[in-house]
């Protein structure tokens, strides 16, 4: 057993250790002193577990927060009650977490913004998010509220192939981007999904969602700048702003046929280029990969968000 590997065994120890001795004391500690322990606690077992994975061919998710702000990554199972990496988590700047799915898992991941977090700390009620918000919960066992960017997965589909999208069809608050990883990837297929722009920076005001006065108040994350009034945290769909059929594809405008790009969606495209930007941008935004594949989530992949 090497140096470095003893070390980090000592360190997980001790962390142990400091977090049995509060639970015994029932010593209440600030909530991101916690947060702080609990992520060094769990970072080193996900890291373990992720190896594992990888030498038994499992699909492992990195999750990499490339925004200047701290943000609440979740997640939704869509086939199944597995709540990949505990259903959500808090990140801050440049961190980095790994943790694997079962065999044959779908569901999305998005990321959470404007938080505020309960005091003292719990894993089920009482996070408030500006954007992203799954009814209060820390640990999401519903969808996040739009507007709010998502990173989608099928994993050993059709033909034992992996299919993932980034969508925006149910809006945007940050962006992200899936690449595929690892030894068994062919890259000429597998292709990056998601976004290289910030539509935030570009949304109309009649699609903007402003941050609430109470979120300005706060703070929000306590690594993010103070948002304002006039700061714009998401931007809506144009069929959660209007709810015509032309923007939903709906009614008449059910079909691919007749459910086409609007100026909108174009909006969405530039700055997400190989994502959904409405419900029938399917040529350009849905990808798929061999089985054995790893993926490298990240937020904000443009930076400066």
């Amino acid at each position: 057993m090497g140096a470095i590997r003893i070390a980090s065994l000592l360190l997980l120890a001790g962390t142990f250790a400091k977090l049995m001795r509060c639970i015994q004391t029932a010593t209440v500690l600030p909530y991101h002193a916690f947060m702080l322990m609990l992520h060094s606690f769990t970072g080193f077992v996900w890291s373990q577990a992720t190896r594992g994975a990888e030498a038994a061919g499992t699909t492992v998710f990195t999750l990499r927060n490339n925004c200047t702000h701290t943000i609440w990554p979740a997640t939704l199972s869509g086939n199944s009650a597995a709540a990949v990496g505990g259903g959500g988590f808090e990140m801050s700047p440049n961190a980095t977490v790994s943790f694997p799915a079962p065999a044959g898992w779908s569901g999305r991941l998005w990321a959470r913004t404007g938080c505020v977090a309960p005091s003292p700390p719990s894993s089920s009620s009482g996070l408030s998010c500006a954007t992203g918000d799954c009814s209060g919960a820390a640990s999401c066992t519903l969808g996040g509220a739009p507007p709010v960017t998502l990173a989608e997965f099928t994993l050993g589909g059709a033909d034992g192939k992996d299919f993932y999208d980034v969508s925006l069809v149910d809006g945007y608050n940050v962006g992200i981007g899936v690449s595929a990883t690892g030894a068994r990837v062919n890259y000429s297929t597998c292709g990056y999904a998601g976004c290289v722009g910030d539509v935030n920076a570009l949304c109309p005001p009649e699609l903007a969602q402003m941050a609430s006065g109470a979120k300005a108040a706060a703070g929000g994350d306590g690594a993010a700048p103070a948002p304002t009034a006039t700061t714009t945290v998401a931007c809506r769909s144009a069929c959660e702003a209007f709810g015509t059929p032309e923007y939903c594809c709906t009614g008449a405008h059910g079909g691919p046929s007749t459910c086409g790009p609007t100026k909108y969606s174009r909006l969405f495209k530039a700055a997400c280029p190989a994502a959904y930007s409405y419900a029938y941008d399917d040529t350009t935004s849905t990808f798929t990969c061999g089985a054995g594949a790893q993926y490298l989530i990240t937020f904000c992949p443009g930076g400066h968000q």
